[in-house]
């Protein structure tokens, strides 16, 4: 089992091209599979069946895993046996059967605009690392990118002159997103001054650097927005992530089309940007409520 665990992740690798941290999630989900197998004396692939994997999914279920967890657990796990099978590692496909547990998508938290405004103006510009955060807010605000997405631009990435930036999301795949001219702004200003006093004698293409001319972590960045936001008196649940609600969902409040949203988020799928469209329905109703003399 192991050695073909570790071949479907080299295939979804290789061929797939997803990033590494959608194949550390497939690997984490094989893992507990395989654990719950040989805890089973379950040693052989063929020896799997239908039985075998509802009882790992209300195993995983006891130990709690939600709903969600579990969806994302059976399609890694159906996505193996289909490898296993078409490469003839296995004889059958134990999962034909089985149904992905249906969830309810929790609602992201999504900040008024008065409240981003308030985050944005927060780090001080008279600092090099103040004036660089100012930056990235503007830009994971100005363009909806992910954190991940944000710490893989290059200089090369941006065209100040054309106002756009190339943004390199989920499995590799590159979008075009336009920028505003407050973000060009900042962004002629960062790149001009403060990257360089940033880059000292470090050789890197990355845009966003930390104090040692070094590209910024993820973990950086979210200590940074989450510093920031007590600064600023969000009590809202505040991450990276609440930006790219933020912009999906007033970009939407205020007319913008739902397919052009989901090119900007870099969606596959548009039922996931429609999501921010219940987000919009329910400020109308917390409106409604709000105003109506009769609600």
């Amino acid at each position: 089992m192991e050695t073909i665990i570790e071949e479907y992740l080299k295939f979804i690798q290789l061929e797939k091209g997803l990033s590494k941290n959608t194949i550390g999630a497939y690997r984490r989900d094989l893992k507990k599979y395989h654990e719950y197998l040989e805890s089973q004396k379950i040693s052989h692939i063929d020896f799997i069946d239908r039985a075998s994997i509802q009882l790992c999914l209300g195993y995983l279920h006891d130990q709690g895993a939600s709903s969600k967890s579990l969806a994302r657990f059976i399609s890694t796990v159906r996505s193996f046996h289909q490898f296993a099978l078409r490469e003839k590692y296995a004889a059958k496909d134990p999962t034909v059967l089985i149904e992905t547990p249906k969830y309810d998508r929790k609602l992201p938290d999504v900040l008024e605009v008065d409240e981003v405004i308030a985050l944005l103006e927060t780090p001080d510009l008279s600092k090099n690392n103040g004036y660089r955060d100012r930056t990235m807010l503007e830009l994971l605000y100005a363009t909806g990118m992910r954190v991940s997405e944000l710490i893989q631009i290059e200089m090369e990435d941006v065209n100040l002159i054309m106002g756009f930036v190339k943004v390199f999301g989920k499995g590799n795949k590159e979008r075009i997103v336009p920028l505003g001219d407050t973000v060009i702004n900042y962004l002629s200003t960062y790149v001009e001054t403060v990257r360089p006093q940033l880059l000292k004698h470090t050789v890197t293409n990355a845009l966003f650097l930390n104090m040692h001319g070094k590209p910024l972590s993820r973990q950086a960045i979210w200590k940074m927005i989450k510093q920031n936001g007590i600064k600023a008196h969000i009590t809202k649940t505040l991450t990276p992530h609440t930006l790219r609600h933020s912009f999906a969902t007033h970009l939407l409040e205020n007319g913008a089309d739902l397919r052009a949203v989901q090119e900007m988020l870099g969606h596959s799928d548009i039922s996931t940007t429609q999501l921010y469209t219940h987000v919009s329905k329910s400020q109308i109703r917390k409106m409604y409520n709000e105003f109506h003399p009769r609600a």
